[in-house]
């Protein structure tokens, strides 16, 4: 989960940077004092450790520093911009950083009480003998290949991305606005997830005031929070955003067909075809293509009104065809009684979860799909924009749906859960600037504040931690 703090991971980051020069220096230092006598054979380890200092002068002037499972490259190239930023419209920044402060902290409550519902829904969920999905839940562990397709791994690292950029520019200008020193900006990558961070002057850090720190610590929250509505309009505005290029409510265009689906083949469906309906379910964008499978697959299977002249006929497959796509839909055979040709209401004999669907995709032929609605459903991807000119892309409108979602789901995942009260997150700054804003009057001894917010954080990070282990356990063990 791409859901660690890059501004909290970055102070521990800085710590361990600052222990690592000092032990570099430490070792030069020991290294240049050993050698009094002189062998020909040492000159290949000379050669070793000159390579090594020139390697690490060569990453600390770049900014580079790399570490097992972690690298990370830091730059003052954009600390003008976020000077620029920082001071622009300081009324326009101070209010919107409070709002900002006041989201941060209904959110902290918030995750708290989201996390919990989302763990008794775990739970339920493993202790039920019949366990149902997790679409109901806001809350779900990602694991590529199991809830998240390969082939969408790309949507879902830069997305990753994205929101952390946002998230750690929220938190630089914030910090500029407060008259914070800003040291610089970077980008990491943990294992295989990407993030960024920024560099602040812890000194000045503490010696602004509880609400000042408010607002620095809660502006990444309230960016991610902003990133996903606005991800959201554009979701939504996207018919009319794309309304000179293409059109909608026409029916859901078929973008791409597996190999392995049963849709494919010379009676299938192919990437360009427009489904219209699915057996008497009209079609007319992607979320009717999938209410109308969900509908079909929880009722009877369909019969077909045939002709009692042509039931004897139906042993040969092609005269079978002609009859089913000639023929109107029926359940019993007073259906079929409109004609004054006597018919019969004849219903395919399948076995169970097995359905008998007529796909209509005009000017082609009618698709017989004979098998399970899911792997119809998983094996062909549609889309509800269809081009207005042969030049145009079919696949651009689903890369701009997708990505748009992808941003809702991960920034607000960010929102939520760097908001939760847990060491090394943006909660645990959160709730000791709160605790030093709010109890200051009532607790005098710090220490005793102190002990207050590490309870609350030692709760916090068990109910996350928990989550994580009985979601992983739900989605890897299911």
């Amino acid at each position: 989960m791409g859901i660690i703090t890059p501004f909290s991971f970055a102070l521990v980051l800085r710590s361990i940077n600052a222990y690592t020069k000092q032990f570099q220096v430490n070792y030069k230092e020991k290294d240049n004092a050993m050698p009094l006598l002189h062998f020909s054979k040492s000159q290949p380890c000379k050669s070793s450790s000159s390579l090594k200092a020139s390697y690490e002068d060569w990453l600390i002037s770049h900014g580079l520093t790399v570490s097992p499972f972690h690298m990370r490259w830091q730059t003052s190239l954009f600390n003008h911009q976020f000077y620029n930023w920082g001071r622009w419209k300081p009324r326009f920044l101070y209010l919107w950083f409070s709002i900002g402060m006041i989201f941060g902290i209904a959110a902290m409550f918030g995750s708290v009480i989201l996390l919990a519902k989302t763990l008794i829904q775990t739970l339920s969920q493993m202790l039920s003998e019949a366990p149902t999905g997790q679409n109901d839940q806001m809350l779900q562990v990602v694991v590529p290949g199991v809830n998240l397709p390969i082939s969408q791994l790309s949507y879902f690292f830069i997305a990753i991305l994205i929101s952390g950029v946002i998230h750690e520019v929220g938190h630089g200008v914030a910090a500029i606005r407060e008259q914070v020193r800003f040291n610089g900006f970077g980008i990491f990558i943990f294992i295989v997830y990407p993030g960024a961070f920024v560099d602040l002057f812890t000194t000045h850090l503490q010696l602004i005031s509880p609400v000042q720190q408010l607002r620095i610590f809660c502006a990444g929250v309230w960016h991610n929070f902003v990133l996903g509505i606005a991800s959201l309009v554009v979701l939504f505005l996207l018919p009319a955003i794309l309304f000179p290029f293409y059109y909608t409510g026409a029916g859901a265009l078929v973008t791409e067909v597996a190999e392995d689906s049963p849709a494919n083949g010379p009676r299938g469906l192919f990437v360009g075809d427009l489904v219209s309906s699915l057996e008497d379910c009209s079609v007319q964008s992607v979320e009717d293509w999938n209410s109308c499978l969900t509908k079909i697959s929880l009722m009877p299977q369909t019969g077909y009104c045939i002709k009692a002249s042509v039931l004897q006929q139906l042993s040969y497959p092609s005269r079978a065809r002609k009859a089913v796509e000639a023929s109107q839909l029926c359940r019993t055979n007073m259906d079929c009684q409109k004609d004054f040709v006597p018919s019969l209401c004849v219903t395919p004999s399948l076995e169970n979860q097995t359905r008998f669907l007529r796909v209509k995709h005009p000017p082609q032929p009618d698709m017989l799909f004979v098998g399970h609605l899911l792997h119809l459903q998983y094996t062909v991807s549609l889309s509800s924009f269809i081009p207005r000119h042969n030049f145009l892309s079919v696949d651009l409108p689903v890369v701009m749906e997708t990505f748009c979602k992808y941003l809702i789901s991960l920034s607000g995942a960010l929102a939520v859960i760097n908001a939760v009260p847990c060491f090394a997150l943006d909660g645990q700054w959160i709730l000791n600037s709160f605790l030093e804003a709010t109890l200051s009057p009532m607790v005098v001894e710090k220490q005793n504040r102190e002990l207050v917010g590490f309870l609350i954080l030692l709760g916090g990070s068990a109910l996350l931690a928990a989550n994580v282990a009985l979601g992983l356990w739900v989605v890897t063990a299911r």
